[in-house]
């Protein structure tokens, strides 16, 4: 079996971050999630700051980007992301309630590699988030990179 990668889910819904652990761990993906509950903190992850100052500075092999965050949304998250020349290649894949068209339209202009809607049914949330996490952190071969 490959190495397992590290996966930071932004998430600010303590029972969304519940579902998806546990999705994750289903497929034994979740002892490597870093967890991030707000915009804020996600950015903190990748600039090593705040929580995360003793971070090593090696990018995700994937993240799991809610949108509707507090302090500062997903869709500027990814727009900071994507506009980084060191970042611009961790892909994210968009994790959200949000089906309206303009938030997939944005996500996908500001460099999103996956738009996922979570389901309202637990058993299809769950397999949705096996799928995603199996894919980026198992099956994907992202650019060389070092371990979270």
């Amino acid at each position: 079996m490959p190495e397992l990668k590290c996966i930071l889910l932004v998430e600010d819904d303590p029972y969304d971050v519940e579902l998806i652990l546990a999705g994750l761990d289903s497929n034994n993906l979740a002892n490597k999630v870093v967890v991030a509950r707000d915009g804020e903190e996600a950015l903190d992850f990748f600039n090593c700051c705040g929580k995360f100052t003793k971070r090593t500075g090696v990018d995700p092999a994937v993240v799991m980007l809610d949108l509707k965050l507090p302090k500062i949304s997903g869709l500027e998250v990814l727009r900071r992301i994507k506009t980084d020349e060191k970042l611009k290649f961790v892909p994210v894949v968009i994790l959200t309630s949000s089906k309206e068209d303009k938030d997939i339209i944005e996500g996908y202009k500001l460099g999103a590699n996956a738009y996922v809607v979570k389901p309202v049914e637990f058993h299809a949330f769950i397999d949705a988030v096996k799928q995603t996490g199996a894919f980026w952190a198992i099956v994907n071969e992202p650019p060389p990179v070092s371990e979270c």
